[in-house]
């Protein structure tokens, strides 16, 4: 992808900052006005490496746009940070680069040309490590110029509302992160999140910034199945909230002191991240979630009783049975028991998946210890909360999302209900055949991106 040039850096308020093109020096000039092809070239690459490092410039909230799904100015400044660390040593390799052409014009000699030639490979991957975290994140904000731009804006309310009741619900006053989620869209079968302060191969190893939930467009289009946004920004919270740690802790110990083989304990904590992500998501979101979730894991057999020793997700077949048994302590037994039912119908023969005899055996047992663990367990953390206390979903909150469905189903406003709700009430409404499937998710974009 090109980059354009630019003269100047513009602030995220439109103030002047200082560039990299002002920065750049001049490229050299003739000496005693004769110019020879070689000459010529060397000045091209001192100009060339200027050129280079003024178009990696700064983003402005003007070139998005300043419609709502445009990236805030939190995002844009986030970016700008990391943006002006990365060229800093570049402007000093312009620099230099600029003296060593000059001595190769002057002087000549094969040491100086040996030095100006190394130093113009370093200086050229320099750039292309750059250009590449440039080019990503102008990618992920240009997406909010398109038509997906209010779908996006959407699923950044969802993101922000799951904060949001995080924050507001802690035990105790905690400092809150920012810039919050960034929602992109990405073709592939699954979703997925980049944690905020990560090395990602998308930026050539420099740290995230902030989180970045990326999501299937064929997600986006039915946004029943966004149960999805729920479960990458619990692996954010987790991180944020200071539960990286004490959860594979717990949750380990609980094991062994119930007599779960170590062997066997090893590969629930293994799977401590993935299992707190759907166990938060479905508190954030209710029984829809679980709806959600066999979406994506009800495939071929072969993929849904596949099970890693090493892995860290855990194995599909698992993963629905353990939401079950959350959705039975959060009061929805009949919910749970239906889900159950239709679940080991559809996968009927675990014993002959490969699975270890004893992880099946115990995984009623760990199931129950795990989900208590996780939800129903104080953490400091947490200000001595637990997370069932930080996201409260009793039958209460999902008489809320039915009637919201209704509501969404005729196309009037859902009501004072939570953003992360409506991916239920999207759900029931196509469940209970309210609405055709088209109507129901332009009511459901039409009702995020007004708010």
């Amino acid at each position: 992808m090109s980059v354009p040039a630019s003269s100047t850096s513009v602030g995220v308020n439109g103030s002047s900052a200082q560039s990299a093109a002002a920065s750049t020096p001049q490229h050299v000039k003739p000496v005693g006005g004769k110019s020879s092809r070689a000459d010529n070239w060397v000045r091209a690459q001192a100009l060339n490496l200027g050129r280079h490092t003024a178009a990696l410039r700064d983003f402005t909230h003007a070139e998005f746009g300043d419609m709502p799904e445009a990236p805030t100015d939190g995002h844009i400044l986030a970016v700008n940070s990391l943006m002006a660390k990365l060229r800093k040593p570049l402007v000093a390799m312009s620099h230099h680069m600029n003296k060593l052409a000059g001595a190769v014009v002057r002087e000549g000699g094969s040491a100086t040309i040996e030095h100006f030639l190394r130093h113009k490979h370093q200086a050229h991957e320099r750039v292309q490590h750059i250009e590449k975290v440039w080019n990503f994140y102008h990618e992920l904000f240009g997406q909010r110029q398109t038509r997906f731009g209010p779908w996006l804006l959407s699923t950044d309310r969802i993101a922000l509302d799951c904060y949001m009741a995080a924050y507001l619900g802690v035990g105790e006053a905690k400092s809150i992160p920012a810039p919050p989620p960034f929602t992109y869209m990405q073709t592939g079968f699954g979703p997925a999140t980049y944690r905020r302060g990560i090395r990602l191969h998308q930026l050539g190893r420099e740290m995230n910034p902030f989180p970045l939930i990326q999501l299937p467009f064929h997600r986006m289009v039915n946004p029943w199945t966004l149960g999805a946004v729920l479960h990458e920004v619990s692996h954010n919270l987790q991180s944020d909230l200071g539960l990286s740690k004490p959860i594979p802790l717990a949750v380990g110990r609980r094991l062994l002191a119930a007599g779960i083989p170590p062997e066997i304990t090893s590969v629930w904590v293994r799977w401590n991240r993935e299992t707190f992500a759907d166990l938060s998501g479905l508190l954030l979101g209710g029984p829809c979630i679980v709806a959600s979730l066999m979406d994506v894991v009800g495939r071929a057999p072969r993929i849904t009783y596949y099970f890693n020793s090493r892995g860290v997700h855990p194995t599909p077949y698992l993963r629905v049975l353990l939401s079950c048994e959350l959705l039975r302590r959060m009061g929805f037994e009949a919910d749970a028991a239906q889900y159950a039912k239709t679940w080991m119908r559809l996968y009927s023969q675990p014993e002959r998946a490969g699975f270890p005899e004893t992880l099946l055996r115990t995984a009623p047992k760990a199931m129950a210890l795990v989900v208590d663990t996780m939800c129903y367990q104080p953490y400091k953390a947490l200000g001595g909360k637990r997370l069932c206390d930080l996201f409260r979903f009793a039958p209460k909150e999902q008489i809320l999302i039915q009637e919201a469905a209704v509501r969404l189903a005729q196309g009037t406003d859902p009501g004072v209900v939570p953003e992360r709700f409506l991916i239920g009430a999207a759900r029931f409404a196509l469940d209970q055949q309210l609405a055709p499937a088209e109507a129901i998710k332009e009511s459901f974009y039409r009702e995020l991106s007004r708010r």
